[in-house]
């Protein structure tokens, strides 16, 4: 109503009250869940939630069902046989980062793929050794086992003492990797797989390169035959580099040439199967071939009386029973069995998000802390050592994979990654059968490769100098150390995360790989901070 007054003109409006605004538009009430409510949810029971649980905790009753035995077999044999032999290269390989006999690296290989063929969400993924977690893992076996080989030095028996030595070992091995694995599935239980997130991408990125770097050094000793002690404090790496150099005159030549020898052969094949990788049906095997002719050599000439070269040895066939943990050293590991279960969990997750975004299928972050936990528990039962996932291994099944499964997924006519609602109100959006290239099968195959070694074949590798091995574990490292173009990357993208990356390299090379993860986690978390208030 608008009222003049004079020149000008007053407009009437209704009081506004608080309690009239409140009756005009009344507050809906809602129901805001309690705990108890939540609670009520959880422990609910229906045929669909009891359906859904069981799809989620056994992903392979998912895909199974609609495996295509005449399509798809043929491909995954090709597949299983190729992963399966570069599985067995690299658990001999990698046991000895672990410092316990190459033996024990084939019940690595073989234990963990079973487990999580049932359990595991990624389809592309190959679980096993990883050359970071087994020198995270020998390094704590060296310094659990540092005082026990001081006291037994007294011993008259060396025989004795060198079989005592190796069962201790085994123990503190086998011991934190069943650790790590309840840490995992624990975390799992919990839902905790967001814990991830604050292992940032070039913070991974930094720690390991830095574990490569570790692991090249460590790899010296067996490569040049030298008896370097042990060091497990910070500035470990550099006393190992002062042991080997003081003692660089007491080489033996015979494992120098043939480990320099077969590294350049594995890099060069390495890189024509990187090169011509869309041209060759199956990557060139150079790792098998080459261990083939130096174990026939070695064998031959009799490397190990001639040259006194150090070679695996015997290596008994069938498996040995199962091994009970030292609770005892749960105690002093706690802390170590900690960041190999949140590193090995980091690396299989990053590689499998790596497949999942490639193929476009989704991943269960929780899923992969309880498959990779269980079977750490199952491996180290059986004298295994904990493992996670190696890039190399995966690309092998991934390059000679087979189908396993179909998904169907509406797309878009001529951008078949584009979906969106604005296709879709158009009528251009379609149905389109797409064949995901699936590792799980593969990888159960990989395993029956495995077991006919452990079984049948593995004393042949016994003339197997330890040097090759050596030198494919450190043909593996290329990948890692080619990571140091990442910093160049990182700087014209965002300085902190430059920072964070040239940090956690620090850290790790000079604290080690314990000390230097979690000071490399909490300064990450520091610079979140500067970043907050600046």
């Amino acid at each position: 109503m608008i009222e003049p007054i004079g020149n000008q003109y007053v407009v009437a409006r209704p009081v506004y009250s608080a309690n009239t605004f409140g009756e005009e538009h009344k507050k809906k009430h809602r129901h805001h869940k309690t705990f108890l409510d939540h609670l009520k949810l959880c422990c609910s029971c229906s045929t669909q939630k009891a359906k859904r649980i069981a799809l989620s905790f056994f992903p392979i009753a998912s895909w199974l069902p609609s495996y295509r035995i005449k399509e798809w077999l043929l491909s995954d044999i090709v597949s299983g046989i190729s992963t399966g032999l570069v599985a067995v290269l690299q658990g001999l390989a990698f046991a000895l980062l672990v410092n316990i006999p190459p033996r024990y690296g084939l019940y690595a290989a073989f234990f963990p793929v079973i487990v999580y063929f049932f359990l595991g969400t990624s389809k592309h993924i190959s679980v096993g050794p990883f050359p970071v977690l087994s020198m995270m893992v020998g390094a704590v076996v060296t310094n659990v086992v540092s005082n026990a080989s001081t006291t037994m030095e007294s011993s008259n028996s060396t025989e004795n003492n060198d079989l005592i030595l190796e069962q201790k070992k085994l123990v503190v091995a086998t011991t934190v990797t069943v650790l790590s694995g309840i840490i995992q599935l624990i975390l799992g239980v919990l839902r905790i797989g967001f814990v991830v997130i604050y292992l940032s991408e070039s913070l991974i990125s930094a720690f390991t390169t830095a574990a490569a770097v570790h692991v090249l050094v460590s790899q010296l000793k067996f490569m040049l035959q030298l008896s370097v002690p042990a060091h497990t404090d910070p500035f470990s790496l550099f006393k190992v580099l002062e042991s080997v150099f003081t003692q660089i005159e007491k080489t033996n030549i015979a494992d120098l040439v043939t480990s320099l020898i077969i590294l350049f052969i594995v890099f060069v094949f390495k890189e024509i199967n990187q090169r011509y990788k869309s041209k060759l049906p199956v990557p060139i095997p150079i790792e098998l071939i080459m261990t083939v002719i130096a174990t026939g050599v070695s064998y031959g000439f009799d490397f190990e009386h001639r040259f006194n070269v150090s070679v695996v040895g015997q290596m008994d066939t069938g498996f040995e029973p199962p091994i009970t943990p030292d609770v005892q050293i749960f105690q002093n590991t706690i802390g170590d069995s900690f960041g190999i279960a949140i590193v090995g969990f980091a690396v299989a997750f990053s590689v499998a998000s790596v497949y999942s975004l490639k193929y476009d299928y989704p991943i269960d972050g929780n899923q992969e802390l309880i498959a990779l936990g269980l079977s750490n528990i199952f491996t180290g039962s059986f004298r295994g050592f904990a493992g996670s996932t190696a890039l190399s291994r995966s690309g092998v099944q991934e390059s000679t994979g087979g189908k396993t499964q179909v998904f169907q997924y509406p797309c878009c006519r001529g951008h078949p990654r584009i979906h969106t609602r604005e296709n879709q109100a158009k009528g251009r959006v379609q149905i389109v059968k797409r064949t995901v290239l699936s590792a799980q099968v593969a990888g159960l195959l990989s395993a029956v490769i495995v077991l006919i070694v452990i079984v049948a074949i593995a004393f042949l590798l016994a003339p197997l100098q330890k040097s090759v091995l050596a030198a494919l574990a450190l043909g593996n490292l290329k990948g890692m150390l080619m990571q140091f173009a990442e910093i160049g990357r990182l700087w014209r993208k965002d300085k902190y995360d430059c920072l964070i990356w040239i940090m956690t390299f620090i850290f790790a090379i000079v604290l080690g790989l314990g000390l230097g993860l979690a000071a490399s986690v909490a300064f990450q978390l520091l610079t979140i901070v500067f970043r907050t208030q600046l």
